[in-house]
C-alpha cells in the first residue's frame, strides 16, 4: 500500500521561491508516475507537472520555466521547485503516485503567495 506524504508548504512572497517533496511511507512499491496536482480556491483540481520512472517530466504550461520537478525511484519520492511564485499558484499542492495497479493522492500541502 502506498502512503503519500508531502512537506514544504507556506507563505511565500510574490516571486520567492519554496520546494515541495512527497514521499511514500507505505510498502515500497513501482512507482510509474509521479505528478503534483493543485487546486486554487474555487478553481478544479488540475495538474502541475509529473515525473515519469524514466525521467520524462511535463509541465502545465502555466509553470513551465519556474517550476522545476524532479524524483528519486529509490526512494520513492517526488520533489518540485517553484521559483518565482505568483499570487496565482496559491492553492494546496497534491501529490499522486501511478503503479501498475493503482493512483494513490496524498494529504496536500498549502501554499499561499501573497504580500
Amino acid at each position: 500500500q502506498v502512503q503519500l506524504v508531502e512537506s514544504g508548504g507556506g507563505l511565500v512572497q510574490p516571486g520567492g521561491s519554496l520546494s515541495l517533496s512527497c514521499s511514500n511511507f507505505g510498502s515500497f512499491t513501482v512507482i510509474n508516475t509521479m505528478a503534483w496536482y493543485r487546486q486554487g480556491p474555487g478553481k478544479q483540481r488540475e495538474l502541475v507537472a509529473s515525473i515519469t520512472r524514466s525521467g520524462i517530466t511535463d509541465y502545465a504550461d502555466s509553470v513551465k520555466g519556474r517550476f522545476t520537478i524532479s524524483g528519486d525511484n529509490a526512494k520513492n519520492t517526488v520533489y518540485l521547485q517553484m521559483n518565482s511564485l505568483k499570487p496565482e499558484d496559491t492553492a494546496v499542492y497534491y501529490c499522486n503516485a501511478v503503479t501498475w495497479t493503482n493512483y494513490y493522492w496524498g494529504q496536500g500541502t498549502q501554499v499561499t503567495v501573497s504580500s
